[in-house]
């Protein structure tokens, strides 16, 4: 795991350039990990262009980022920023937010990384020889609250518009179907995934 050494949110695709400065880390769950000093791009920049891992990876997860990132502040995020760093370097991406609530609910967000896994997987390690194709994702969860859950996910585009919706609570209870954009799926309990283009 390599990721920013301090919190970064809001800032996009930016990058530190030159060389950048690295410690060992360990994450809250234990886990090893290298702190990048610089934006969530750079972990990107070090990892793939100076040397941080020894392999290129078949993917890379942005997140799990505590707040969504729908319409119109997708490309302020950090997390999409991290995700599309590494799309641009013909890396399959999946940027992951969880949504703001009482309890954030990070377990929700797991859950359905897990699913756009078995989903994907076959496409991410293809036969010898052949090319993977690059995606870049973006998947946003919602925290419900007592007694709801995640509705399920729906396969939706950015929203260009309603961006004031940005700030309505999440309706996991919800019976609205067939949302058409990010955050209309996310206000009414759903997970959206929306497939951004690869620069």
């Amino acid at each position: 795991m390599i990721a920013p050494a301090t919190n970064q949110s809001g800032t996009g695709g930016k990058v530190t350039g030159g060389t950048l400065v690295t410690a060992p880390a360990t994450t809250a769950s234990g886990y090893v990990a290298t702190a990048v000093t610089g934006f969530p791009a750079d972990s990107i920049v070090y990892a793939l262009d100076q040397g941080g891992i020894a392999k290129k990876p078949n993917l890379v997860i942005s997140g799990i980022n505590q707040g969504q990132n729908l319409g119109s502040i997708t490309a302020l995020s950090g997390t999409v920023g991290a995700a599309t760093a590494a799309a641009a370097r013909g890396v399959p991406a999946l940027a992951v937010s969880q949504g703001l609530g009482t309890t954030v609910d990070y377990p929700a967000s797991a859950k359905q990384v897990v699913r756009w896994l078995k989903v994907h997987r076959k496409a991410l390690t293809p036969a010898k020889g052949k090319t993977v194709k690059v995606v870049l994702d973006n998947l946003n969860v919602p925290s419900c609250p007592a007694g709801t859950l995640v509705r399920g996910l729906q396969a939706v585009p950015v929203a260009t518009d309603a961006t004031d919706a940005l700030l309505n609570p999440t309706d996991c209870a919800s019976t609205l179907m067939n949302p058409v954009s990010d955050i209309q799926a996310f206000n009414n309990g759903y997970a959206s995934l929306s497939n951004l283009p690869v620069p």
